[in-house]
């Protein structure tokens, strides 16, 4: 059999109309998006399927959202007889990888992604902070980039996805020389991101501190199947770790190539893609493209990915 890892999508994939049909034809998803309403005392399940899109846009309720739809094309899955044999997650993602491990209990994970998607929104003033994304340029070229474009402010490399793809986060005037740099370094493209917050920088640190107010009070379990980490694309040994890595995850890179390169290393042959979109599937291709990447989002996607695994076996 071969070695599955189940990756789960991170801010940004969200879209109106998400889980909707996994939700109608599996009592497990509808019981996921039941306990996700209960435990954030609000309909997150309409948020999902109806929109409007304004609201499903604002951080503090898409991170919910991802999340709870995510688990629900988690519990399909488990449901059906599959489950990975390692996991990990882009960015909120990595919460959907602990409660996967059993390390996180999910009626924990829906209020704590909400409100860090809050404190990482709350943190930087509106106008002050954002993101660009570099292509074409190599992991070194960016981090070079970033180090020039310092002397206008804040900006440092935020997710290195994959290879001449990397996301930098910092304040506009700093961003914007960056580009200016990185464009003059050979860059295919450097352009601004429509994001509203400088997420995955040293900006967020405030966040991320009154975050570990709200996970010192979250009891974690011993993870049930190995995780790996955004901070330092390295397994999680202990859930003695667990709190320190979610809180300097807020403001450290997101290591997103390593840590599938870390994967591959190991024996990962296919990797499924759990929640909206296929951001993360378009992602691996680019890392190997000999690896399979299936992903679950739908009925369509869940039908193709139970048939692959299924010849897999």
């Amino acid at each position: 059999m071969a070695k599955v890892a189940f990756i789960y999508a991170g801010q940004g994939a969200q879209y109106a109309g998400m889980g909707k049909d996994l939700y109608q034809n599996y009592k497990e998803a509808a019981k996921i998006f039941e306990i996700a309403n209960e435990s954030i005392g609000f309909d997150i399940a309409r948020l999902c399927f109806e929109g409007p899109d304004e609201e499903l846009m604002k951080t503090e309720n898409t991170q919910p959202a991802v999340l709870t739809m995510s688990i629900a094309c988690l519990k399909v899955l488990e449901s059906r007889g599959f489950s990975p044999d390692v996991a990990a997650g882009l960015s909120l993602g990595e919460y959907s990888a602990l409660v996967n491990a059993g390390a996180l209990r999910f009626e924990d994970a829906v209020p704590l992604v909400k409100l860090r998607g809050k404190l990482m929104q709350e943190t930087v003033p509106l106008g002050k902070g954002g993101m660009a994304a570099i292509i074409g340029l190599t992991n070194e070229a960016v981090v070079d980039t970033c180090k020039e474009a310092s002397a206008y402010g804040v900006v440092e490399p935020a997710n290195f996805n994959c290879p001449g793809q990397i996301t930098i986060a910092g304040e506009i005037k700093a961003l914007e020389k960056a580009i200016e740099i990185a464009k003059e370094k050979g860059a295919k493209r450097a352009i601004m991101l429509p994001v509203s917050a400088p997420f995955h920088c040293s900006m967020l640190k405030p966040a991320g501190e009154k975050l570990e107010e709200a996970l010192d009070k979250i009891e974690f379990s011993d993870l049930k199947l190995p995780v790996i980490s955004n901070v330092n694309a390295r397994y999680i040994m202990d859930k003695s770790e667990i709190k320190n890595l979610l809180v300097r995850q807020v403001y450290s890179s997101v290591l997103w190539e390593a840590t599938i390169e870390r994967m591959i290393q190991d024996g990962v042959d296919v990797f499924v893609e759990l929640g909206p979109g296929k951001t993360l599937s378009g992602f691996i291709k680019k890392i190997d493209k000999t690896k399979m990447s299936l992903h679950v989002e739908d009925m369509g996607s869940l039908e193709e990915t139970l048939k692959a695994l299924e010849d897999l076996k």
